[in-house]
């Protein structure tokens, strides 16, 4: 009866260790669980400021090269980015993208009449002609000096080009000079060319174009 009882015992005492050893087996299961997610959460958490990191710094790098700061870099378009500003539109040309710029000179914005000089338009009651007036400079998508005298070779020697404020520029040649007519006949030749950014081209004139 006593050996009966002891082996009871015994047994009992194994099956406590047994459901004991598998309880712990499991915390420590649990355990390792939460601790790899923690772990791979820490690892993506990372891995995501990194990328933000490294996409604000391309960002920067960017806008320090875009059409924008490109412009702010040259002295003789000074005035063009001082309008560039009066209008909102120098973030526009800052921001990725993909634009051509006719970009007028100093001297092109002081031959202007007094009633379209850049002190008038940049009031608040003409800052939508302002606007209208920059974005007949500027061209989606990327349009370098070549593919301008290809085009326009292409097209009997005229060749029109639609800009961003949906009004109509013609392209020519006069020698090796690229020539611009806007819509009310005035003509510009464009004196520095491919004047690369990050966002685009600049190409400087030496006429503010003017549309009807």
């Amino acid at each position: 009866m006593k050996t009966r009882n002891i082996k009871n015992l015994v047994c009992i005492a194994l099956a406590v260790f047994a459901l004991s050893s598998c309880k712990d087996q499991a915390k420590m299961d649990a355990d390792k669980k939460a601790m790899e997610e923690k772990i791979s959460m820490e690892e993506s958490n990372m891995k995501a400021k990194e990328a933000k990191v490294n996409e604000e710094a391309k960002k920067n790098e960017m806008m320090a090269t875009s059409i924008t700061a490109v412009a702010s870099s040259n002295e003789e378009l000074s005035t063009l980015v001082s309008a560039l500003k009066a209008a909102d539109l120098d973030k526009m040309l800052s921001e990725p993208g993909s634009y051509t710029v006719f970009a007028p000179s100093n001297n092109a914005f002081e031959k202007l009449p007094k009633k379209m000089s850049v002190a008038e338009l940049g009031k608040p009651e003409n800052k939508e002609l302002l606007t209208q007036v920059l974005q007949y400079h500027v061209v989606s998508g990327v349009i370098t000096s070549d593919k301008l005298v290809e085009a326009i070779n292409g097209a009997n020697g005229k060749y029109t080009f639609t800009t961003v404020g949906g009004k109509d520029l013609t392209a020519s040649l006069k020698g090796d000079k690229i020539v611009l007519k806007d819509e009310k006949g005035n003509k510009t030749e464009v004196v520095l060319g491919n004047v690369k950014a990050s966002n685009g081209v600049v190409h400087v004139i030496n006429d503010v174009l003017l549309m009807k």
